[in-house]
């Protein structure tokens, strides 16, 4: 009898361990999955790849970070109520005009963090892009296991004051596939110091 007792805890201690342990939700992992096959998928179609050819030839698809719900944070946004057009510095001599539409505060790692969110000039009067935002960022991974030049969030428009930033989502610049493009480097305002460990990873040629 109690062999059987020690047995019927240990089952139960396991039932209560497995109903403790963390991962992310299914349905969240679904989605997260769904947007790196999206991904890959457009990184091995020659018709919007980044990839060189000789990349392309060989390409299997991205290395990701494993995924972590945590670094999904629902952040406060203040709208910047008087956003002035300014120049924002890429890899090359090209100067795209963005304006600072807002900024995003948020806790992450048990730190205060925040981010600048722009929004392109040339992308507000295209009908399919007006809502679009975005969020070049760099933290203390680049360089070791993400590309060095950081990496970027596509947002929309948030309807009221709370926005939802995901960086599972978070993808490179093309010039870390492909040196002939000309990308956004992030400002230094968005520079953060903290590991981002999810994501895309840095690009080994594979």
């Amino acid at each position: 009898m109690k062999h059987k007792n020690l047995i019927l805890k240990g089952l139960l201690f396991i039932t209560l361990l497995g109903a403790c342990s963390y991962g992310p939700d299914p349905s969240y992992l679904n989605e997260i999955n769904a947007y790196r096959a999206n991904l890959n998928r457009e990184f091995a179609d020659t018709t919007t790849s980044p990839l060189t050819p000789e990349g392309l030839a060989i390409f299997k698809g991205l290395d990701f970070f494993p995924v972590d719900e945590m670094y999904r944070v629902e952040a406060r946004f203040v709208l910047n109520p008087d956003p002035e057009p300014f120049e924002m510095v890429t890899t090359t001599a090209r100067r795209p005009i963005y304006v600072k539409y807002g900024i995003a505060y948020f806790t992450l790692g048990g730190k205060d963090l925040m981010l600048e969110i722009y929004q392109s000039e040339k992308a507000k009067v295209i009908e399919e892009l007006k809502d679009y935002l975005f969020l070049p960022f760099m933290d203390l991974t680049n360089g070791v296991s993400s590309y060095g030049g950081g990496r970027f969030l596509d947002l929309k428009i948030p309807e009221g004051n709370t926005i939802i930033i995901d960086f599972n989502k978070a993808y490179n610049p093309y010039c870390a596939y492909n040196h002939r493009y000309s990308c956004p480097v992030p400002p230094e305002a968005n520079h953060l110091n903290i590991e981002i460990p999810v994501g895309v990873k840095a690009y080994d040629g594979h």
